[in-house]
């Protein structure tokens, strides 16, 4: 048989594995050797220990998840779809007002300090997520175009923002 320590690291790593937190794993395993002495105590015969304290362990573990689903089912209430208030997390249309203005405001900065080109691939970079890669491309440029772009359109809003 394994070492009753390596026997003790072996289960709790085996709870953790299982989704059990490091002091669930340590009572478990605690419960899991109290229940084999008890066994062993009865007159009942072991004949192999570790399996029997793997299966009582990875049991007690089960019947936890269990209670803990019991001990949570107050919180929520019974209610249909139609009798719930949903919130809704859409923006507000004065945050809707705000970052439009903001985007026109960084467009007018682009166009006005950088040009279109650099302008328009801030925006498919920023705004639509493009890669430099796809951005180069689609406007048939060169990655190191692409990047010095870039950089000269966040340097306009930066300088644009600290102005402010």
């Amino acid at each position: 048989m394994v070492g009753w320590a390596a026997q003790v690291r072996k289960l709790k790593t085996l709870l953790r594995r299982h989704g059990r937190s490091h002091a669930d794993a340590e009572d478990l395993v605690q419960e899991a050797f109290l229940r084999l002495h008890q066994f062993l105590k009865e007159g009942h015969p072991v004949e192999r220990p570790e399996a029997f304290l793997i299966r009582t362990a990875l049991n007690l573990s089960v019947d936890l998840n269990r209670q803990d689903l019991r001990d949570h089912r107050h919180e929520f209430e019974p209610q249909t779809i139609e009798d719930m208030t949903l919130i809704d997390s859409a923006p507000s249309p004065e945050e809707i007002y705000s970052a439009e203005k903001r985007l026109n405001t960084i467009g007018t900065v682009l166009e006005r300090q950088v040009g279109a080109r650099a302008r328009e691939v801030f925006l498919l970079h920023r705004l639509y997520g493009l890669t430099h890669e796809e951005i180069a491309a689609r406007m048939n440029m060169t990655l190191r175009t692409v990047e010095k772009d870039i950089a000269r359109a966040v340097t306009a809003i930066w300088m644009e923002r600290n102005k402010e």
